[in-house]
């Protein structure tokens, strides 16, 4: 047991009285009030107080806990959002990677049709005004008239159909190179 002197027992009950302040802990436990009523009164009330100040620290450290524990489970649910949100953001960029490719594919494929579109067309009309020019010239030849004219005319024909075919061809094989070159290869989109 501890025993206090006189002046210390004074002390701390008037410390209590002015100020509000009691000893805590352990200490109040072993402290001798044998033969002083007040200062056996002063303890009682220093261990009330010790209760009820443990008791609120204990609250206290319960709703700490809790909200310790809230946060943590939201920190956990935020970080499966944001994994959900990843994800998804690679399945869209995977998405609109592929939509590109086939939209790019339909183009080439648009592109290539297009482009024997017009050679079917440009040939037929080539092989037609030479089948015609040449009919004519044969009819020339077979009726015995002058071939002078429609000769000079049929070689200069045929040239500036070639000429004009070539160019044709030439042209949209440009244009079909041009537009590849345009578009960045996919090891520069990466």
């Amino acid at each position: 047991m501890l025993i206090l002197g006189e002046e210390t027992k004074k002390d701390l009950i008037e410390l209590s009285k002015d100020r509000g302040i009691y000893l805590e802990g352990n200490i109040l436990k072993v402290i001798d009030v044998k033969g002083d009523e007040e200062f056996a009164g002063y303890v009682q009330l220093a261990i009330e107080n010790d209760r009820e100040n443990r008791r609120k620290r204990l609250e206290v450290t319960k709703k700490v806990q809790e909200q310790n524990k809230e946060l943590v489970d939201s920190q956990k649910e935020k970080d499966e959002l944001m994994n959900e949100l990843k994800d998804a953001l690679q399945q869209a960029e995977s998405a609109k990677q592929e939509a590109q490719n086939d939209l790019d594919m339909l183009q080439k494929k648009t592109q290539f049709e297009l482009i024997g579109q017009i050679v079917t067309v440009a040939l037929w009309i080539i092989m037609g005004v030479g089948v015609i020019t040449t009919a004519l010239f044969v009819m020339s030849i077979l009726t015995g008239s002058d071939t002078t004219l429609i000769g000079n005319t049929w070689s200069n024909l045929f040239g500036i159909l070639l000429t004009n075919s070539f160019s044709i061809i030439g042209t949209i094989m440009g244009v079909k190179y041009s537009s590849e070159a345009s578009r960045p290869s996919k090891t520069e989109q990466n």
